[in-house]
């Protein structure tokens, strides 16, 4: 039997905080040029491993990345975890009963993106010459593989773009969630598929057919009943007031693994165990907004950087560099998921202008199709210049995302929030502090300004959509809205909630201001607006805390006047 021994764990300790403390400090230097961390990741691996460290400086690479297997293999598996609580916590961010009842859009637009990506790659990657293949004779699954490859969005860096924008709570973020939820698990159950076939190869139809007949039963069960089991748990973990986060931590730790065990046993990776996992999880009511927050700070924080700083201490990107591949790659990707959703959004009714949006939502492969393109390479069904072409793609469709997405949104017709809002919708002090009795007394001060529809009507549209995903936004604000067919003008209305209101804020804090938002039934680029202008605003400490002190309604109206009209808040000072 094998131990490790003293230098082994001295060694991976090494490892560990030389390149978990560059990746988290560099990523950060990226993230204030709004520029997604793994970028940054994959770039710290890129330099410490064979590509440039490991070329110019041999003795000190071999030194800090010894080549013996077991110095490797230690690594290995601490990034392996990484990308299965990657794909755990992707799961957690899909809210598959939401995603299903938005199945009118969201399905279209989802399923154009599957499909027209697949068509688009399907032949450039089928007449490749055979030095790019792996083997020639599988030509058809490896050109099956990279159309697949193209098809799967990265949901957690089109979150994060929205939410930089801040627009990810109205209901164009909420679609374009849905329909990225829809994308992800329909392209991970195709890639998944694929993956098997290529591994058993060998055997035969019946037992391929038996493999995908399992897997869509698995999925199947795990998307209905296995969900609400799931439900139950953590509602009982809730109710019971068990120590939080931990023990819905480790209760969605061990689901994931016995999702994962369950599909490796099936013929399918772990991975998508873990991804269905999440998904379950993710679905419960009761796990809190601050609960997902902890979950993901953890696996961002240092799973995920493990994994990509290890992709690129695995491969040399300049001796597998191909400037073909790469743009081919890159260019066919980006091309055939937003072909695909802005063909799926045209098969809708919603407004023209939001349809560039959600069609750049969908371009970024992100780390999802880096995460498939490891398991290719792992499994001998790409080739290493393959790889770092998908990895290129990958970065170069999740850097431009930002950039295109804002200008999207700023084509929009410019409005003045101040047309919607007056000092007659201001509440100086809600008289409730639960979340469903502060949005009934302001659905009551709305309908007194409004012909129709009445406050009942009001409250039931608000709450319904409040329940499909929750409007809190962090440092005490929230903003519950609902687009309503009977109105012609939009209506803002404003509450400030003394003690604090509970709402499932991911902070956990309690809100003390909160905007109810009411716009026409097409009313989606006002919504986009109104949202984002107050979310700019209100992120303002000191706008804040003038609001706070402030005493009547006509004070908070005009410290609102001020912020919204983009001048400096300043505390008025008192009469002597």
């Amino acid at each position: 039997m094998h131990y490790l021994n003293e230098n082994n764990i001295f060694i991976f300790l090494v490892q560990l905080a030389l390149l978990l403390g560059l990746a988290r400090g560099v990523g950060e230097i990226f993230r204030r040029w709004r520029q997604p961390p793994l970028t940054a990741e994959l770039l710290v691996g890129i330099f410490m491993g064979p590509t440039i460290l490991g070329r110019f400086l041999p003795a000190w690479h071999q030194a800090i990345f010894p080549g013996n297997a077991v110095q490797q293999n230690m690594f290995e598996t601490a990034a392996w975890i990484g990308v299965l609580f990657l794909l755990l916590e992707s799961g957690l961010e899909i809210d598959f009963a939401s995603a299903w009842r938005q199945r009118g859009d969201a399905l279209k637009i989802a399923l154009a993106d599957i499909v027209v990506p697949m068509g688009i790659a399907f032949i450039p990657c089928f007449l490749l010459p055979d030095s790019y293949l792996v083997n020639p004779q599988q030509r058809f699954i490896f050109a099956v593989f990279m159309a697949t490859v193209m098809t799967i969005s990265a949901l957690p860096i089109a979150a994060r773009a929205l939410h930089d924008l801040k627009i990810f709570k109205t209901d164009l973020g909420f679609l374009i969630m849905s329909a990225l939820s829809v994308n992800d698990i329909l392209g991970w159950l195709i890639f998944t598929l694929v993956l098997g076939f290529f591994i058993r190869a060998g055997l035969n139809i019946w037992n391929v057919i038996s493999v995908a007949a399992l897997t869509i039963v698995f999925t199947a069960f795990c998307l209905t009943a296995g969900r609400k089991i799931v439900d139950k748990v953590i509602t009982g973990i809730k109710n019971k007031k068990m120590p939080q986060p931990g023990i819905s931590l480790t209760f969605i730790c061990v689901l994931g693994a016995l999702c994962g065990a369950a599909t490796q046993k099936i013929g399918i990776h772990a991975l998508f165990g873990f991804f269905i996992a999440g998904i379950m999880a993710g679905g419960s009511r009761a796990l809190s907004e601050n609960v997902r927050q902890v979950i993901s700070q953890m696996v961002y924080a240092i799973f995920v950087p493990l994994f990509f700083v290890n992709i690129g201490l695995k491969v040399d990107f300049l001796g597998n560099f191909d400037i073909f591949l790469i743009l081919l790659v890159s260019g066919i990707g980006i091309a055939g998921r937003f072909a695909g959703a802005w063909l799926g959004v045209n098969l809708t009714r919603l407004p023209k202008t939001n349809r560039l949006s959600i069609a750049v939502a969908h371009i970024p492969g992100g780390a999802m199709e880096i995460v498939v393109g490891s398991l290719a390479l792992e499994y001998n069904l790409i080739t290493e210049p393959v790889f770092v072409a998908i990895v290129f793609g990958a970065v170069i469709s999740s850097v431009i995302l930002g950039p295109w997405l804002s200008y999207s949104i700023r084509k929009r017709k410019e409005i003045s929030i101040l047309e919607y809002f007056s000092a007659r919708g201001i509440v100086s002090s809600l008289r409730h502090n639960e979340r469903d009795k502060v949005i009934e007394e302001l659905c009551e001060l709305a309908a007194g300004q409004l012909e129709a529809p009445d406050a009942e009507d009001i409250y039931k549209a608000v709450i319904a959509r409040e329940n499909e995903m929750g409007t809190a936004i962090e440092e005490g604000i929230a903003v519950p809205h609902a687009r309503l067919p009977e109105i012609k003008t939009p209506l803002v209305i404003f509450g400030r909630s003394v003690d604090g209101a509970e709402w499932n804020s991911p902070d956990d804090k309690p809100v003390h201001f909160v905007f109810l938002i009411l716009t026409p039934g097409d009313g989606y680029d006002t919504q986009v607006q109104v949202l984002s202008f107050i979310a700019k605003a209100m992120s303002d400490a000191e706008t804040r805390g003038l609001i706070a002190e402030a005493g009547e309604a006509h004070e908070i109206w005009e410290i609102l006047q001020r912020a919204f009209a983009g001048k400096h808040v300043v505390k008025n000072k008192k009469k002597t």
